[in-house]
């Protein structure tokens, strides 16, 4: 006789029991005479599926007036549904118990839990302190108001979660693990093709099986495929684990073998020329019948073994244990986990990522409800471990375990029994897309005109670093990362060097920035716009300062350049004059440059007065539809205008531009 554990057919069976190993069909139940003694002999020897039956019928056909018995008959049948794992059904009859006065304390825990699982918070937070009333501090309801106070203010994360419809059935599919470079898939099914025609007294259905799926050469997976009966056999078998090497395979095994002897091992099988040989028990601890061994996960070194269990010394329910393991052999005495990882709730379906990274199912620490997926971080210092639980939507109120992760990314598959109203379990696939930084921009030249073939570089904090060319439109992008300072320059012949920084969010959100350049050239004018004087004077006007911060700017940032200053004014006025207006503006530019703390030496102030008339840009052409690109405004193109377009072109005219010159052609 054994305490069974693991997912039968799909269910993960909670309550003590003597299991009844040996293969039998289902109890009949008849639908004239149905006696309370029935159900619990069914109930005993493990067989829900015909003890739920009969005490529904016992229920169905029970006075009303007759409420002591129907209290009695409304706690073993929710006795009954929670070992099916049916908390619905449950904690209806969790609640006719209580109704009806029920002698039994722990019911009222029990009904709390099924609440819990049922995504019923309120009512659940109700018959949690109900509870605590009758037993204070008791660790699962304690846990269970905290897990609901968390999962209240938990925000949905970025993983993505699917129904994968290949792997699944109508029947259950549960723990999927990833095998061969996360080529193969190994998963547990009581679905039709499982084998042997003999069904399991728990619920009805074909015992489980364990069955694989392969990648084809595309990538995709192919339809499962039982495996062979060498694995397989008439009873249950499930939760495989792969060595890396894919030499070695450990399993949950529940049933009888040919000794007559029967309960919950663990199994070891060897692959040899591509096929696995028949499975053998694994010792672990030697004249242990009564104590179940579950779950097995290799750490992917594959010096130990993780394994559920609730052989003495543990923290109550079902534990994570490890032991030591080669080839198949258990070396040394096994070690429970401790109270970090157990809790008084049952603890299973371990799987360890890294040899230092533990992922498991709970019902006993503070979740969602039923099994939640926690992860566990062993800690340097003193060997304990750090244990938080997944996020939403990997956890869920229903049951959630079994995961496996491909290596090296944040995606792979667990099962869940969400959204089945029978309680089946089926394969999930989830991946984290994380976020998505992006970078993009355009580099213009002096006249907005976008530049191609531009020398972008980028150096990440981080250690990144970028070399980018614009595209035809002048374009480039690049991914980036959280968190990280950027220091961007763009480089383009004839052309100053231009540098920005940019640091990118920590908050875990898509972000979108655009770092545009605007290159200055070489020994070319360049418009210094929004730049205003009073009328008929040289005093500027403070909205000009602005764009003069900026060349103030690129001055600080290039000390290697000189440059000089011009003032031009429109046809207006007498010639000498203007000259002398527009020499007075350019000096005016230049004070202010050296207010700023540019070093005089390094401007240069003319003024031109009327004498070099604005030739029209493609940019001044696209403004104006009048002017045509490469005419010059001068004073008898402008005399053959309209007043109005006249207007236009001595404004036009009215300018105060910069240039960089070579050091070839300027020296101050």
């Amino acid at each position: 006789m054994s305490k069974s554990v693991y997912h039968i057919n799909g269910f993960f069976l909670r309550s003590p029991i003597v299991y009844f190993l040996l293969a039998f069909t289902l109890f009949p139940v008849s639908c004239d005479q149905v006696k309370l003694s029935d159900a619990r002999s069914y109930y005993l020897a493990g067989a829900y599926h015909a003890a739920g039956e009969t005490y529904w019928k016992l229920y169905r056909h029970t006075s009303r007036d007759e409420s002591a018995l129907r209290g009695v008959i409304s706690f073993e049948m929710a006795e009954n549904y929670r070992a099916l794992n049916q908390s619905a059904r449950a904690m209806v009859a969790y609640g006719n118990a209580i109704r009806y006065g029920y002698p039994d304390t722990m019911m009222y825990l029990s009904y709390a839990r099924m609440l819990h699982r049922e995504g019923k918070y309120p009512q659940a937070l109700d018959a949690y302190r109900d509870f605590l009333l009758l037993q204070p501090d008791h660790p699962l309801a304690v846990n269970g108001i905290q897990g609901i106070v968390l999962a209240r203010q938990e925000q949905l994360s970025r993983y993505v979660v699917q129904r994968m419809e290949l792997f699944n059935s109508a029947r259950s599919e549960f723990s999927p693990m990833l095998a061969r470079r996360d080529n193969v898939l190994y998963f547990t099914s009581s679905r039709d093709e499982a084998t042997g025609e003999t069904k399991s007294p728990v619920t009805g259905m074909k015992y489980n099986d364990l069955f694989v799926s392969e990648k084809d050469v595309s990538g995709a997976w192919k339809k499962p495929k039982r495996l062979p009966d060498e694995i397989n056999t008439g009873f249950d078998e499930g939760t495989p684990s792969i060595t890396r090497d894919g030499e070695w395979m450990y399993y949950t095994f529940s049933g009888t073998v040919s000794n007559g002897s029967g309960g919950t091992s663990i199994y070891y099988s060897k692959r040899v020329n591509g096929a696995w040989s028949a499975g053998r028990r694994l010792q672990i601890v030697k004249g242990d019948t009564l104590s179940l061994f579950a779950h097995p996960a290799l750490s992917p070194s594959g010096r130990y073994l993780y394994f559920v269990s609730d052989m003495p010394g543990g923290q109550g329910g079902k534990d994570i244990w490890r032991v030591a393991i080669m080839s198949g052999h258990v070396i040394g005495a096994p070690c429970n986990l401790g109270v970090t990882v157990n809790s008084a709730g049952d603890e299973m379906f371990p799987y360890m990522r890294t040899d230092s990274t533990l992922y498991f199912s709970s019902d006993g620490h503070p979740g969602r409800g039923g099994l939640d997926l926690f992860v566990a971080k062993k800690t340097k210092e003193d060997d304990d471990w750090l244990v938080s639980s997944l996020p939403r939507p990997l956890n869920s109120t229903a049951d959630d375990f079994g995961i496996t992760f491909m290596e090296d990314a944040e995606e792979g598959f667990f099962s869940s029994n969400r959204d089945d109203v029978r309680g089946y379990d089926h394969i999930y696939s989830f991946v984290y897309p994380g976020t998505v930084i992006m970078v993009s921009g355009f580099v213009v030249d002096h006249e907005d005109e976008f530049l191609p073939g531009v020398e972008v570089n980028v150096a990440g904090s981080d250690g990144s670093l970028r070399p980018l060319i614009t595209n035809r439109q002048g374009e480039y992008q690049f991914k980036a990362a959280r968190d990280v300072t950027y220091r961007l320059t763009a480089v383009a012949d004839g052309f100053l060097r231009q540098e920005q920084s940019l640091r990118t969010t920590s908050e875990e959100k898509d972000t979108l920035y655009y770092v545009d350049f605007e290159m200055v050239p070489y020994d070319e004018p360049v418009l210094l716009e929004h730049i205003f004087y009073d009328y008929d004077r040289a005093t500027l006007r403070p909205e000009s300062k602005k764009e003069l911060d900026k060349l103030a700017a690129i001055l600080r940032e290039h000390p290697e350049i000189s440059i000089e200053l011009t003032a031009h004014t429109d046809r207006h006025g007498d010639e000498a004059y203007n000259r002398d207006l527009s020499a007075r503006r350019a000096q005016a530019v230049l004070d202010y440059l050296r207010t700023s703390g540019i070093d005089a030496n390094r401007l240069l102030a003319v003024g031109h007065g009327e004498t070099e008339p604005k030739q029209v840009s493609k940019s001044i052409a696209t403004q104006h539809d009048f002017l045509k690109e490469g005419d010059r405004l001068t004073e008898a193109y402008i005399e053959k205008l309209t007043p109005s377009q006249q207007a236009i072109a001595d404004q036009i005219n009215r300018r105060t531009e910069f240039r960089i010159p070579e050091p070839t052609f300027f020296t101050p």
